[in-house]
C-alpha cells in the first residue's frame, strides 16, 4: 500500500512540494492536496500589475491548474479547508465549499497555509470595500468591487512592497489615489532619505502621500460600506481601500494542533523544513519562520521565491532526500513609476541596533556610462563591520536598470564578501550596462577607509 502525503495549501510552497515528492517517489506515494480556494501554483505577487492592466489575469498568473497537476497524478482538492489536524491519529479534518465534512487520513503532512493581510485592530475594518490583496481571490474581490462600485477613490493603507505597487496600480486606473502610512517616510526597510525619494516619485504621479497618520478607523454608510478613513485626525474619503500593512502567517490551524509557533507566530521549522520535534510533520512557505543569515535571528518573509525553494526542500526530505533551506539575507526589489528600488541585509540602523559596530558610505552614480544615451541615475549606500570590512547591507535607489544590482550584494552577503572583496569581483562592463566602475563597486571602494 502506498504511503500518503497530505499538503495543506496548494500555492507556491505546498505544490512545490507535493510536485518534487510526487516525481521522485511516483506510484510508491499518494500525494492529497487540500486547497481552499479553486486556484493553485499562482503568483500573487502578480496582483498589483493585474490591477493595473499590465497583465490579463487571473489565467496569466497562474503556472499551473489544478487538472493539470491531476494530470501528473496529484489529487488536488480545491474548495477544501483543512479545519484541524490531529498528530496523535495522523488526520486531517475538512470541509468542503457545501459545508459537507470529512477525515484524510497522512503518513506525511506538509503545511502550506501561506499568510493573510494584517488588518489594523480598529472600527469597520471588516466593512465591505475594505479588501487585502493576498490570493487570487483577493485580486477577483476587489477588482469586481472596482467594477460594481463605480468606486473613484481609493485609499491605500500601508507604504510597503504591497502599499506602494497597489498604489501606482490605482493611480494607473485613473483612481484618486491616497497612501496613509504611519512611518516617517515609504518603504520602512529603506533609510528615511531614501524612503523619502519613493513618497516624491508616487506625488509625482498624483499620489497623496499621507505619512506619520496612524489609522484610527474605517467610517461606513448606511449599508455599512466604507466612505473613509480616518488616520492622524483627518479624514480621507474613500470608496475602496486597500490594506498593504503586511502579513502575519497564517498558521492557527497548526496553533490548535499544537505545533511551536515562533515570535512571529510563524511555524518554526528545522533547515530541512521538517517541524521541530515531528518525525512526519514539515511546512514552508509564508506560514513559517526562516533564519536571517546577517541578522543571525529567526524572521518571518512571505515571498514567492522563498516558498518556491522551501517546498522542494521538503519535497525532496520526504521522499528520502538530504535537502536544506539555508536561509535568506533580506533581499527585495519593487518599482515606483520609473524609479527603482532594491535592499538586501541590514540598514545601518538596524546593524546598529543588532549590536554590529558598522560604517555605512552612499555615493551617487549611473546606471550607464554617463555619456551613452539613456544613463539614469542611482544611489547605492553599503553598510558594513567597520571591523574586518564584512558586508552586512545594501539599499539601492534609482531609474530603470538600478535595482537588479542588489543580486550582487545579495550573493555577496550569502558569501560573507568583505567590501575590499567586493572591489575586487570581476563583473562585466560596457558602456550601455555600466560606467568603467560598476556603482556598486565604486560604494564598496568609499567603504574601504572606514573599515580595518
Amino acid at each position: 500500500m502506498a504511503e500518503r502525503l497530505v499538503v495543506v495549501g496548494g500555492d507556491a510552497a505546498g505544490m512545490s512540494a507535493a510536485s518534487t515528492a510526487k516525481r521522485r517517489a511516483g506510484d510508491a506515494l499518494d500525494v492529497v492536496v487540500l486547497e481552499r480556494t479553486g486556484w493553485t501554483s499562482y503568483s500573487a505577487c502578480g496582483i498589483p500589475y493585474w490591477v493595473a492592466g499590465d497583465v490579463s489575469g487571473p489565467d496569466a498568473l497562474v503556472v499551473r491548474t489544478p487538472p493539470e497537476h491531476r494530470k501528473r497524478g496529484i489529487d488536488v482538492r480545491t474548495g477544501v479547508t483543512a479545519t484541524a489536524i490531529d498528530l496523535g491519529t495522523g488526520n486531517v479534518t475538512t470541509r468542503a465549499e457545501d459545508g459537507t465534512g470529512d477525515s484524510v487520513g497522512y503518513d506525511q503532512l506538509l503545511l502550506a497555509t501561506g499568510a493573510k493581510p494584517t488588518r489594523p485592530d480598529v472600527p469597520g475594518a471588516d466593512a465591505p470595500g475594505v479588501h487585502g490583496v493576498q490570493t487570487l481571490d483577493d485580486g477577483c474581490r476587489l477588482l469586481d468591487w472596482l467594477g460594481a462600485s463605480d468606486a473613484r477613490r481609493v485609499v491605500v493603507v500601508g507604504g510597503g512592497y504591497i502599499g506602494l505597487e497597489m498604489a501606482e496600480a490605482c493611480v494607473r486606473r485613473g483612481l484618486d489615489t491616497t497612501l496613509v502610512d504611519l512611518a516617517e517616510e515609504p518603504m520602512r526597510t529603506l533609510d528615511a532619505d531614501l524612503g523619502r525619494r519613493l513618497r516624491v516619485a508616487m506625488e509625482g504621479m498624483g499620489i497623496t502621500v499621507v505619512m506619520g497618520a496612524a489609522v484610527e478607523g474605517f467610517d461606513t454608510d448606511d449599508g455599512g460600506r466604507v466612505r473613509a478613513v480616518i488616520a492622524g485626525g483627518s479624514t480621507y474619503a474613500a470608496d475602496l481601500v486597500v490594506l498593504g500593512i503586511g502579513v502575519r502567517p497564517r498558521t492557527a490551524l497548526a496553533d490548535s494542533a499544537g505545533i511551536a509557533l515562533g515570535d512571529s507566530h510563524g511555524v518554526r521549522v528545522e533547515p530541512s523544513m521538517r517541524v521541530s520535534g515531528r518525525d512526519e510533520v514539515w511546512a514552508g512557505g509564508d506560514c513559517v519562520e526562516v533564519w536571517d543569515r546577517v541578522a543571525a535571528a529567526y524572521t518571518h518573509v512571505a515571498l514567492g521565491t522563498h516558498a518556491n525553494k522551501q517546498g522542494r526542500v521538503a519535497g525532496l526530505n520526504i521522499t528520502g532526500g538530504d535537502a536544506v533551506f539555508a536561509g535568506v539575507v533580506g533581499t527585495a526589489v519593487t518599482k515606483v513609476c520609473e524609479l527603482e528600488i532594491g535592499r538586501t541585509g541590514l540598514t545601518r540602523s538596524a546593524a546598529e541596533s543588532a549590536g554590529r559596530d558598522s560604517v555605512s558610505a552612499t555615493i551617487d552614480s549611473t546606471t550607464r556610462a554617463g555619456y551613452f544615451p539613456g544613463a539614469e541615475p542611482m544611489t547605492v549606500r553599503l553598510t558594513a563591520e567597520r571591523r574586518g570590512g564584512r558586508l552586512l547591507g545594501a539599499q539601492i535607489v534609482g531609474g530603470p536598470g538600478a535595482a537588479k544590482r542588489i543580486d550582487v550584494c545579495a550573493t555577496a552577503l550569502w558569501a560573507e564578501l568583505t567590501v575590499s572583496d567586493l572591489v575586487d569581483l570581476d563583473l562585466a562592463y560596457a558602456p550601455p550596462f555600466s560606467p568603467v566602475w560598476d556603482p556598486v563597486q565604486s560604494a564598496a571602494r568609499a567603504l574601504l577607509s572606514d573599515v580595518h
